[in-house]
């Protein structure tokens, strides 16, 4: 086996967004391109010689083959040792736990998350640091700085490695060691949650559904759910990993996870349905004919944490992405603990918690996590769901509108509008963020506008400052209207628009969101000009 350097030119589009770099497969299949941006990483954390480093992707399409140019690149720059998932598969949530548990010096994640697999689909790849969690901007900055430089690559000639066998093989010097992609992150669970009293749930004769949605969580869900909790094997559906997702889109929302939203709101309904994302890291709860919103997912946990054996001491604080609706916030307040408003990017929750801050962390695009590693983690959602079931014996429904009872209803909803021309998207948020002098006291209907503002944030801890992170329309009584563009799609832009309203009145907690938003939905047209600008008269998705 020798070193190979591989003369190469940089390409001009290889600045990571919110979770990494993203781009359609083709693209990471063009000569040197995957090579170029792992050569960059390599760079710019200047791993010490013999370090360890985690490795494993969500099993779309090319994880394969880019798993083993990584391995080889990997032993070409120095690194002692890499701990790769059995047939290269690791959620991301796991990977955390992985990079955690054994101390390593941070992994590279291959998934596109939530976006569409298959030779025509997405691919994507990210650093995680020491801590478990994403690379903060500082480092994502001097990886592209990195790439806009780079003239050639290490990596060694060597043939491939076996995946799907568990042990220690030998790459050039280099330790690669093939492991149980699910049995770290399943014992984390075990410790957090009381799986005997979901299990007692279960025997009792409660219906759970859950959509791994041909994705990373198939596995995980079997062996939690079914193996050790005791579920029917039927209880999970869509559960075997598929390089193009089965065809679908691994984005578990009303719209995207229908054939569980069928289910739920069909005649013979399960008691709870929940549905995980492409790379495992996002979730969807449902009940009998009920939606679950993130933002009140996350708002109920933070109340009833303490039903959890892993948070039975209680929670530090909370924190949310400045577009996840303020329910949280009113059960902070409660509970007298620090809620922290964030730029949207699980890497801004990273310093809070290694800190010590919070303990609790969400998003409103189906998000939600906690210390327990350093990123949003799907399955743990929707088992902190249960054991909160197997504790309070109602059903989802009932304690999602005992919340409402108790703390008021943030009636809440976001407006996709995917795949805009890049042009037209910024040009409806310029035009919004140039018009608000205009707008600050205008009255539209039963809503004056308070104040405008693009949202920055100073990181309490490093005092870091992020700008421009979403464009914020704040009403008199505390409602509001968010525009922001995504950083997570990879054809065009994706617009979203995010509308919430504080509602104390119990006897309205019933209205439909659509409904209850309905003047705003309007207004959000008025201000930004929506369907002249973009030619839409619908969003792609609503949730």
């Amino acid at each position: 086996m020798t070193v190979q350097l591989i003369a190469t030119q940089p390409f001009n589009d290889q600045k990571p967004g919110t979770s990494g770099l993203r781009k359609r497969v083709s693209v990471f299949q063009s000569p040197h391109y995957l090579e170029n941006f792992v050569q960059s990483i390599f760079d710019a954390i200047t791993a010490p010689n013999g370090a360890t480093l985690v490795l494993g992707g969500d099993g779309r399409f090319h994880n394969q083959e880019a798993i083993q140019i990584i391995l080889k690149m990997a032993a070409a720059n120095g690194f002692g040792k890499v701990l790769v998932g059995q047939r290269g598969i690791l959620s991301t949530p796991a990977a955390s736990c992985v990079i955690r548990k054994y101390q390593t010096y941070g992994g590279i994640i291959l998934s596109a998350s939530h976006n569409p697999g298959g030779p025509q689909g997405d691919f994507g790849i990210k650093y995680n640091m020491a801590n478990g969690g994403p690379a903060p901007e500082k480092v994502t900055e001097d990886i592209f700085a990195r790439s806009k430089e780079i003239t050639q690559y290490r990596i060694v000639d060597a043939p491939d490695i076996a995946l799907d066998v568990l042990g220690e093989t030998d790459l050039h010097g280099m330790k690669v060691e093939v492991i149980d992609s699910v049995a770290d992150y399943a014992e984390l669970m075990g410790s957090l949650f009381d799986f005997a009293a979901i299990r007692q749930l279960l025997a009792d004769g409660f219906r759970i559904k859950f959509d791994a949605m041909h994705a990373v969580t198939g596995p995980y869900a079997r062996a939690i759910l079914v193996d050790a909790l005791g579920a029917p094997a039927d209880a999970i559906m869509n559960a075997e990993p598929l390089p193009d997702f089965g065809g679908g889109h691994p984005d578990p929302n009303l719209t995207y996870a229908h054939d569980l939203v069928e289910i739920m709101y069909g005649e013979d309904a399960p008691d709870f349905g929940a549905a995980s994302d492409g790379d495992g890291d996002r979730n969807m709860i449902l009940g009998k004919h009920f939606f679950v919103t993130p933002s009140d997912s996350l708002a109920l946990i933070a109340a009833d944490a303490r039903l959890a054996p892993g948070y039975a001491q209680g929670i530090a604080g909370v924190a949310r992405s400045m577009p996840t609706s303020a329910a949280v916030d009113r059960v902070a307040q409660e509970l007298d603990i620090p809620c922290f408003e964030t730029p949207t990017g699980w890497k801004f929750f990273g310093n809070l918690m290694d800190a010590g801050k919070v303990t609790l962390c969400g998003e409103e695009s189906f998000g939600t996590g906690s210390n327990h590693v350093r990123e949003k983690d799907g399955l743990w959602a929707v088992l902190f769901w249960l054991n909160i079931l197997a504790i309070k014996r109602q059903s989802v429904e009932t304690i999602v509108k005992r919340h409402w009872a108790r703390f008021g209803r943030n009636v809440y909803s976001r407006h996709d509008y995917e795949e805009l021309p890049s042009d037209v998207a910024n040009g409806l948020i310029d035009h919004v963020r140039a018009s608000f002098a205009s707008l600050t006291g205008k009255t539209f209907g039963a809503y004056t506008v308070k104040t405008c503002d693009d949202f920055s944030y100073t990181d309490p801890v490093d005092g870091s400052v992020s700008q421009k992170q979403g464009i914020r329309i704040l009403f008199e009584d505390g409602s509001r209207i968010v525009f922001r563009l995504s950083g997570t799609g990879t054809e065009g832009a994706t617009l979203r628009i995010y509308l919430e309203a504080f509602e104390p009145d119990r006897s309205k907690h019933d209205l439909d969101a659509q409904d209850a938003l309905a003047e705003m939905i309007t207004i959000a047209d008025d201000i930004a000009g929506l369907k002249q600008r973009t030619g839409r008269e619908q969003p792609t998705v609503i949730t």
